[in-house]
């Protein structure tokens, strides 16, 4: 079994993908949207004029008027009016439900131009493999391209048009990025036509695909065509750990899976008591750290001086309770029917023997070290009688000329001999 994707042999036959037969999983065609009424054997007097075609197994999905001359329906590859030349797809949806999917994308009626030609025909499959078969060398030699340039941006995908005249280059960067040169040295070494696309890290995800932490393939990849914001504040709600590296998708934004659940927990939320972060009995205080929402359960600490108090739950119809009368200046003597959750568990007699300190094993230095250090060693005895030689330079110089001061001054002070003149 194979798609527009899969490549053929000489006989024509499709090799398949590697899906054994699973094409309908989503895989060969990641967005796919079921056309029901496809399959209802009734012809429609008052059929819709455009279809939707996706390209490159679903990456990418446009619209398009039908031409009444070629009889094509929902499945059916078809070859489609491009801005110079035309493209290879296949028709996803048909009819009414197209209608639906403009009026979801606000897309008008008179914004589309662009016509079905023909049904692809056998040589327009061989020029669509060859353009799919070119993407993947074009992408690695684009990379190296643009890091010798010294661009902060980065490749993530190539689309060649159908018939080989166009390529799109879809890349990721954090800012505006000048590629005027990067895009000449492209049109020169690949010999197409050039368009550059920026897209975020969610599209990339998506047009790369791949497994999320679930198992399943991502659902940007696979169904989920609007991407809506998420914060920290969703895992906050649902009391999970706020680690970055656990929360964070193969894009790395925070995964859209933190959304799905968020409704129910916060209507759960909503019938826990508010602003119950400390409660109150006759002997002593608690304080909240943790919520088991399923269970309707709030686990409080008993606030010591020193040390860790026993770790109660109480259930939350019971903290209504407490907080009531604590509103009124009351406490009462006891928590009520509440769980001890023991802290730490006693360790069981280990099988095997403690050979702790008794077996030391051999430690290797590095030899580095101690060239390093005999290196060092060396270099501060040079420098140490380096010094005491220029010490001992300059006191013999200082020296010297003191004595020739003091010689001069015993000279000047002699007397000379009666009868001789100067």
């Amino acid at each position: 079994m194979g798609c527009a994707g899969c490549s053929v042999d000489s006989n024509g036959t499709p090799r398949g993908c590697g899906s054994k037969g699973h094409c309908s999983t989503g895989r060969c065609n990641k967005m796919n949207t079921y056309d029901w009424l496809s399959n209802l054997d009734f012809q429609d007097p008052s059929e819709y004029k455009m279809v939707e075609v996706s390209f490159k197994n679903g990456a990418r999905k446009d619209f398009f008027r039908t031409n009444p001359r070629v009889n094509a329906i929902t499945g059916d590859l078809v070859a489609v009016e491009a801005g110079n030349g035309y493209d290879i797809g296949r028709i996803s949806l048909s009819g009414e439900l197209v209608r639906l999917q403009m009026k979801k994308k606000r897309l008008d009626e008179d914004r589309v131009t662009g016509k079905v030609i023909r049904i692809a025909n056998r040589r327009d499959l061989e020029r669509l493999d060859e353009a799919r078969s070119r993407e993947t060398p074009s992408m690695i030699k684009a990379r190296a391209i643009a890091r010798t340039l010294d661009l902060e941006m980065k490749i993530g995908d190539v689309e060649y048009q159908g018939d080989n005249r166009k390529a799109t280059f879809y890349y990721t960067a954090d800012g505006r990025v000048d590629f005027r040169e990067l895009v000449r040295i492209y049109a020169n070494e690949f010999r197409v036509k050039i368009e550059m696309r920026q897209i975020g890290s969610r599209q990339e995800s998506a047009r790369i695909g791949g497994l999320g932490p679930c198992g399943r393939e991502l659902c940007c990849s696979t169904w989920l065509s609007d991407f809506k914001s998420v914060s920290t504040s969703a895992a906050r709600y649902q009391n999970l750990a706020i680690n970055q590296t656990k929360l964070s998708g193969q894009c790395g934004r925070l995964k859209c899976c933190l959304n799905y659940e968020l409704d129910s927990y916060l209507d759960a939320l909503e019938t826990f008591p508010k602003k119950a972060e400390k409660i109150r009995t006759a002997h002593h205080a608690y304080e909240l750290i943790k919520t088991d929402i399923f269970k309707g359960l709030m686990y409080y600490m008993q606030m010591m001086e020193r040390g860790r108090g026993p770790i109660i739950s109480i259930h939350k119809d019971r903290v209504k309770e407490i907080l009531e009368l604590n509103r009124k200046k009351e406490y009462p003597d006891e928590l009520g029917a509440g769980n001890y959750v023991t802290v730490a568990q006693e360790t069981d007699d280990l099988d095997f023997e403690d050979v702790t300190g008794q077996i030391e094993l051999p430690v290797r230095k590095r030899k580095g070290g101690r060239r390093r250090n005999r290196s060092n060693r060396q270099g501060r005895k040079e420098q140490q009688a380096h010094d005491q030689s220029s010490k001992k330079k300059s006191n013999g110089r200082s020296g010297s000329k003191e004595k020739n001061k003091f010689k001069g001054r015993k000279n000047r002070n002699r007397k000379r001999p009666p009868g001789k003149s100067s």
